[in-house]
């Protein structure tokens, strides 16, 4: 028997279904425009109504920020981005493929799941002490995930096993920016960055996440808290401590002591001195990514917004470390 569609309207004294066969595409789209990208796509699956509604380019227009226009504008791929006539394809094209704005210093995408603003600040983009200074970090071109010539000039500076080693290393994993910071060795780690909320998605809980590597120099970091923070400047700020290496937890001969005071140990290795832990992942892309603290993105709002990681306190020498940069984006995203 075949399955209809069927949309009950209900008062106080009668209910009467209609077939959704029986409603014009437009209102179709209208209603799908209520619920969310994911919903829409897994609705189109139900029933040809669904289907011919969910092409039509009022829906998609939804689903894409109003000021996307402007954004692709800010990239350098905006012709590509702009001549694509399905709203529905400019949708997915922002999702799958992330525009690099302010002169490559920034990423920005889409969540698939809520059509939500995403965002990375590249490592160009952030405060990095000393990064200035060779002698304690230098700066890798990594473009399209493969070692950008390096060989060509440390062949003169470094020894062939050195250069094999570094380049095997960088070819494991992805990167969405011409550079990343490659820590040489530095006594005072502390990396910043900053953004305009107004850039972001309105009433909107996001997340922010340090993403990074390590290669076989990594030292001064293994079992060692760092701090990060997040928060609008002047305002209430998020504190956490976090580790970039899974560190060997010794348990307590009271666990009851000083519990408010003591980090909270997980099986993955990570701590928190908030109530939810910061979790230590590997990314698709070959990096890691650890939560750095959360906030919420209020409605017109234009405050601007302070990320903080730092680790000053052990005076430990460390190395090793690659910044790939800082990511925002929508909780519980796609």
């Amino acid at each position: 028997m075949e399955s209809k569609s069927i949309v009950q309207a209900t008062s106080s004294n009668f209910t009467v279904g209609i077939e959704f066969s029986a409603l014009p595409e437009g209102c179709i789209a209208g209603i799908l425009a209520w619920t969310s990208p994911r919903d829409v796509c897994r609705m189109s699956a139900v029933s040809p109504e669904f289907l011919s509604a969910a092409e039509s380019d009022a829906l998609w227009e939804n689903f894409l920020p109003a000021d996307y226009r402007e954004i692709i504008g800010l990239s350098s791929e905006s012709s590509s981005h702009l001549s694509i006539s399905s709203k529905k394809e400019v949708f997915f094209r922002l999702c799958n493929s992330p525009l690099l704005i302010d002169g490559g210093k920034k990423s920005l995408w889409l969540d698939k799941k809520s059509g939500k603003k995403c965002y990375m600040l590249a490592a160009r983009d952030l405060t990095i002490t000393w990064s200035d200074t060779p002698m304690y970090w230098t700066w890798i071109s990594l473009p399209h995930s493969r070692l950008f010539s390096l060989s060509r000039f440390l062949v003169f500076l470094f020894p062939i096993p050195f250069i094999f080693s570094l380049t095997h290393s960088f070819n494991s994993y992805e990167n969405r920016f011409i550079e990343v910071a490659n820590l040489n060795q530095v006594c005072w780690l502390e990396i910043k960055g900053k953004i305009n909320t107004g850039m972001l998605s309105s009433r909107t809980n996001y997340v922010v996440f340090l993403v990074f590597q390590r290669d076989d120099r990594f030292y001064g970091l293994k079992n060692v808290p760092v701090e990060s923070s997040v928060g609008m400047v002047g305002g209430e700020t998020t504190k956490r401590v976090i580790y970039l290496d899974t560190p060997q937890v010794e348990s307590s001969k009271d666990p009851d002591h000083d519990f408010g005071e003591r980090f909270l140990h997980h099986e993955n290795g990570i701590s928190s001195m908030s109530g939810s832990p910061a979790s230590l992942k590997k990314r698709i892309d070959g990096w890691y990514e650890v939560e750095l603290g959360e906030f919420f993105s209020g409605e017109g709002e234009g405050k601007e917004l302070e990320i903080s990681v730092m680790e000053v306190k052990s005076g430990n020498w460390k190395s090793g470390l690659l910044i790939e940069g800082i990511e925002i984006r929508p909780k519980f995203c796609s």
